[in-house]
């Protein structure tokens, strides 16, 4: 109980006969629970409660969940859980490549949902401290503050970056020159193990590049290891900045 004491729950899903005991049970387990029944009420309540995890059903009338997946992902510093009926694989591979941290398939055990979620927090807050206070990394000329989660490139403008990219990019950081294979990778950045979902790796690989290469189709630096997986081909440099830097 007291792992989850405090944590605050976003529940957007227009089904009240899931929505609501869902989110009684998510109470009992010791999180702090807003429900939403629609995208648009999500965003008023993601702005009002300031959530620590989202937990999001694709289809819903109105704006769908991809939609309001691709705004957090792209605009806010929150991991997401898909909720997903079977027949929506393609959605569910559409979500994880655009950012999603995990889904459950309805219907779901809910204890199976609280233990993704404790997975997905403790994988977001391991993501989210630099190994040293004011520690930055850099490489290339570029330089990312994971603190701050802000890349700046080797003129010094910032980056725009999405939180999967973030932990992509740090994933590299923290092992250049090592080969991540697309199963450590998708661990790593998303928790996920299942294989079907490597085009998920491939896709925020290319965003990636799009972001840091020179030459994004013919990358020098996250090279990719046929057979294997992805390489960052560069040094890296730890670097602790003064508090005035």
């Amino acid at each position: 109980m007291n792992e989850t004491a405090s944590l605050k729950v976003l529940l957007v899903d227009d089904e009240a006969t899931l929505r609501e005991p869902l989110a009684e049970y998510l109470t009992r387990q010791g999180f702090l629970v807003t429900a939403a029944a629609t995208a648009a009420e999500a965003r008023s309540r993601l702005r009002e409660d300031k959530p620590q995890i989202v937990l999001l059903d694709i289809m819903m009338p109105g704006e769908d969940g991809l939609s309001l997946c691709r705004h957090l992902v792209e605009s806010q510093d929150i991991p997401v859980i898909l909720l997903t009926a079977k027949g929506e694989a393609t959605d569910r591979i559409v979500g994880l490549e655009i950012g999603a941290d995990d889904y459950v398939v309805k219907p779901f055990e809910p204890r199976e949902l609280v233990a993704r979620i404790r997975s997905v927090l403790r994988r977001a807050t391991r993501a989210a401290i630099p190994i040293a206070e004011n520690e930055v990394f850099e490489f290339e000329g570029w330089r990312l503050d994971p603190l701050k989660r802000r890349l700046s490139d080797p003129e010094g403008a910032v980056v725009a970056i999405s939180s999967a990219e973030f932990r992509l990019l740090l994933a590299f950081l923290e092992h250049p020159r090592q080969v991540l294979d697309r199963d450590r990778l998708l661990d790593m950045v998303q928790g996920r193990e299942a294989h079907l979902f490597d085009r998920a790796v491939d896709n925020q690989v290319s965003r990636l590049r799009r972001k840091v290469e020179v030459d994004s189709r013919n990358p020098q630096m996250i090279q990719t290891v046929w057979g294997g997986g992805y390489m960052l081909a560069t040094d890296v440099k730890r670097i602790v900045l003064n508090e005035d830097v």
